[in-house]
């Protein structure tokens, strides 16, 4: 089992596949990744020795901001938009979709269940 950033990640998968598992890795960076270190694509993570396991953790150490990082910096993102009272900001603290969405219907992603209005029986 590879450790890389605080995650395990599984080690019967292709590389560019079980980079994605960690947060702030997709696709585009997985093989960005692979191709920096000098990993095949199609190479499983079980095969790779502990040397190229510890090229891929210093090169993503060293270039990426992924996980804790990535999500406290998102966070602080959140809460400065929240402190400038911004539109976006009222929208994160009302839990109300962000990006302009319509909220009549749907949006029960971020609302929550519905709940029932009293006296609304007809």
């Amino acid at each position: 089992m590879a450790r890389i950033a605080g995650v395990n990640i599984p080690t019967n998968k292709r590389v560019t596949i079980s980079l994605r598992y960690i947060h702030g890795i997709g696709p585009a960076k997985a093989a960005e990744i692979c191709e920096t270190v000098g990993i095949p694509a199609e190479r499983r993570v079980q095969d790779l020795s502990d040397a190229e396991v510890l090229r891929i953790r210093e090169t993503i150490d060293r270039d990426y901001m992924v996980e804790g990082d990535l999500r406290r910096d998102t966070a602080v993102n959140i809460k400065r938009l929240m402190d400038q009272a911004c539109y976006r900001g009222l929208r994160h603290r009302r839990g109300l979709p962000v990006r302009g969405q319509r909220t009549h219907t749907n949006a029960r992603t971020r609302k929550g269940p519905a709940r029932a209005i009293a006296g609304k029986k007809k």
